[in-house]
């Protein structure tokens, strides 16, 4: 980052107001870069986009290379010529109003395999050229075969896990998954079909965000599901036993907020197979998000310091232990793969320790900072905006994983107000727009702050409540008819011009 300052809005595009499920890759995403750049907003930051677990989480997803099938859009397949136009009509929908503002996980499924089987009934009607640049794209992505593989065993085992498949193919045995292919020709191909429309509904918005001056900006969670094509596919690379049992597990040592820790249950990784292999499947997985993203947020940066290893079998993350990880030889890997540039941010927040603070700044990483972190009464709180210091730092009100700030105040003791409003002397009353404001201010190269923030939303519009498994995880969306969200975001635009933060330029960001 230079000492140029920029803003941006974190909104997945599942929450995008659309007349579908959820928003798509298609207009619902074109309309919000166009808002984003009329307004001078540099930056459109998301959730990872793959697939999401049965839950509705990004975090812990079926393949890490993979889009979300939910995100495709139909009307563009329409326009473009893959679909008859009745199919539109033809989808399952909600019984009640379109406005609804959460996402029916099953309906969203329902809906994408219904587009998938109707793209494979059309596909023969397709010219030439279609599938001559279908099977081209094809053959050049090696996590095709595998993901499409994966998703269709398990549909077939009505979702179940895939150690518990039939013996053969959870084993990825090489014959009996060659005469499965043969037997399942066309839907294997919905799935191919499925990935390759979505990459290309991808590739136009990119365009469309770079000719609008719109970075974007991704998210890599840091490990991959047990229940993933990842780890079916590759189970060398990860602590997994061939039952399907973990041999050892992820997650936090116990802290003051948990007497037992975090427990994850996601494999760790066997480093010491990815470091023979030269980290071909890291380096793939980089290369894949490079091909997305113009900006990369590191979930768990620390654990490319050390990670917290757990016996696969216990229940708890008190008996773990500290082991190091070779984040320094494969960041090195990368930055070498890339020309010597890389533009991560490094999620660091929570306990950290110094190496993992030198290991960020060896590589010239910005940091996090939170503002709802910052108002604990301790003059040397490193969120505290006067302690935020230099540009290498990205500010927000809260993430994905925070409730609202306007929840956040609602909650919080009359002392944590009084320091806030004692450092405030701006111009507004509403509690997430004073924190807005103030993280706008800070010498950050880039602020960024949630939609929900930027509507002043209550708790009703959290996205993720962490270590909860609850039925509003996930689920918000934007409502179609949401007449106050163009006039708040040409309202943080002109905010984020008085306080400094450029537009022109935006590509100083990544240098």
């Amino acid at each position: 980052m230079s000492e140029n300052r920029f803003s941006g809005i974190l909104l997945h595009p599942s929450s995008l107001p659309s007349k579908e499920e959820c928003g798509t890759f298609g207009s619902p995403s074109r309309k919000w870069i166009k808002l984003l750049s009329e307004n001078g907003i540099s930056v459109w930051q998301f959730l990872p986009l793959s697939p999401v677990d049965s839950i509705g989480s990004p975090y812990s997803s079926p393949s890490s290379f993979a889009f979300n099938p939910w995100f495709l859009d139909v009307n563009d397949l329409v326009r473009d010529g893959y679909l008859p136009s009745n199919i539109i009509h033809e989808l399952p929908k909600k019984n009640i109003a379109s406005d609804n503002q959460s996402i029916d996980f099953n309906l969203a499924n329902l809906r994408s395999e219904e587009i998938g089987k109707a793209l494979v009934k059309n596909w023969k009607l397709q010219s030439l050229d279609r599938h001559l640049k279908f099977k081209d794209w094809s053959l050049h992505e090696n996590w095709l075969d595998d993901h499409a593989c994966f998703m269709e065993i398990r549909r077939q085992h009505e979702g179940l896990p895939w150690w518990e498949w039939k013996s053969s193919l959870a084993s990825h045995n090489y014959y009996d998954l060659n005469v499965w292919r043969e037997e399942n020709k066309d839907s294997l191909l919905e799935h191919c079909l499925v990935q390759w429309h979505l990459e290309r509904q991808w590739r136009e918005l990119r365009k469309t965000a770079r000719d609008n001056g719109i970075l974007l900006f991704g998210d890599l969670p840091f490990y991959v599901s047990r229940d993933s094509s990842d780890v079916w596919a590759n189970r060398d690379l990860f602590s997994v036993l061939s039952s399907g049992n973990l041999d050892s597990q992820s997650g936090v040592p116990p802290d003051y907020f948990s007497d037992t820790g975090q427990l994850w249950g996601t494999p760790v990784y066997r480093w010491q197979e990815h470091k023979r292999t030269k980290y071909n499947w890291w380096r793939a997985r980089i290369s894949r998000q490079w091909s997305q993203v113009d900006l990369l947020r590191l979930d768990h940066f620390r654990a490319l310091d050390a990670y917290w290893s757990v016996p696969g079998d216990d229940l708890t993350a008190k008996n773990g232990c500290w082991l190091p990880s070779p984040g320094l030889e494969l960041l090195s890997i990368l930055k070498k793969d890339y020309g010597g540039h890389l533009p991560f941010i490094a999620e660091d927040l929570g306990t950290i320790t110094s190496k993992v603070n030198e290991l960020r700044k060896h590589f010239g990483f910005p940091g996090m900072k939170i503002l709802q972190f910052a108002f604990d009464g301790n003059s040397d709180n490193p969120y505290l905006p006067e302690n935020i210091k230099g540009e290498k730092w990205v500010v927000y009100t809260g993430t994905h994983d925070n409730t609202t700030t306007n929840a956040w105040w609602s909650n919080s003791d009359n002392e944590v107000k009084d320091r806030v409003l004692q450092r405030y002397n701006g111009l507004y009353k509403e509690p997430s727009w004073i924190l807005i404001e103030m993280g706008l201010r800070t010498k950050a190269g880039l602020f960024i702050s949630p939609i929900q923030d930027i509507l002043s939303l209550g708790e009703e519009a959290r996205m993720n409540k962490p270590g909860t498994i609850n039925d509003n995880n996930w689920s918000w969306k934007l409502s179609n008819s949401d007449l106050n969200l163009e006039n708040c975001i040409v309202r943080f635009g002109n905010l984020s011009c008085l306080c400094g933060r450029n537009f022109d330029d935006v590509n100083l960001l990544l240098e």
